[in-house]
């Protein structure tokens, strides 16, 4: 092996070469994401057999959701029994394409591996700490199956975390009013860029949604860039 020289030029070779094999990697299919995440996100979607960290903002799970839902995807949710599946159908997940299971209990990690062999996107807010031979066992099977897990916490073998800060509502006046509309700043960490992507964004919108900000501000960034695949008959649970 020969030493690389700075001033050789081999340097700019090598990461021309890496930038090229990291795009064919991120230019796999992907499950659909709202054009306000997409550009967000490694591969403008969320990549099957990936597993990704979430922040608790339940908003922003339902966002995560809705696309792959409304695109013919079954999605489970494990470990949460508050979830408000008015909510997350107004933000537009296919509640006819939801799974529940909101007490799991001890079994959490075993019901997730479960339901990922036959779902192809599932959420999961784990009860206790996992053994990190188990992570990687549950990975191996998201590979596998191509199935994406949504974990709301923190996760060892996770593609990128995804969370949001900065939260401003709107709609109130001087003491009277309803709340519209919450415009946040959406985070995005991922091996695969050296720096964190951020986009400010409104998580809901007056009608629910999903819609990049107007205001000042970081400006949402744009999308760079479906697979489905599920039981043809499943009844929720929970």
């Amino acid at each position: 092996m020969q030493p690389v020289r700075a001033g050789s030029g081999e340097l700019h070779r090598l990461r021309t070469q890496l930038e090229r094999v990291q795009a064919k990697r991120l230019s796999v299919p992907v499950l659909p994401a709202d054009p306000a995440l997409a550009g967000l996100l490694p591969g403008g979607g969320l990549r099957p057999g990936a597993a990704y960290s979430l922040g608790g903002s339940m908003s922003l799970l339902f966002a995560l959701l809705a696309p792959p839902s409304r695109a013919g995807s079954w999605c489970g949710v494990v470990g949460m029994p508050a979830l408000g599946v008015e909510a997350a159908e107004r933000v537009g997940v296919e509640l006819s394409r939801l799974v529940l299971i909101a007490e799991p209990g001890t079994r959490w990690l075993a019901v997730t591996a479960t339901i990922a062999e036959v779902l192809p996107v599932v959420a999961v807010r784990p009860g206790s700490r996992a053994r990190d031979a188990d992570v990687a066992r549950l990975a191996a099977r998201l590979r596998d199956r191509g199935t994406v897990l949504l974990v709301q916490g923190p996760w060892a073998q996770a593609e990128a975390v995804i969370d949001v800060a900065e939260p401003h509502w709107s709609g109130l006046g001087d003491g009277h009013g309803c709340l519209s509309e919450r415009e946040l700043t959406v985070s995005v960490s991922s091996r695969r860029f050296p720096r964190p992507r951020r986009g400010r964004m409104l998580l809901p919108a007056q009608d629910g949604t999903v819609a990049p900000s107007q205001g000042p501000g970081l400006p949402a960034l744009t999308q760079h860039a479906p697979v489905q695949r599920g039981p043809e008959r499943i009844r929720a649970a929970g």
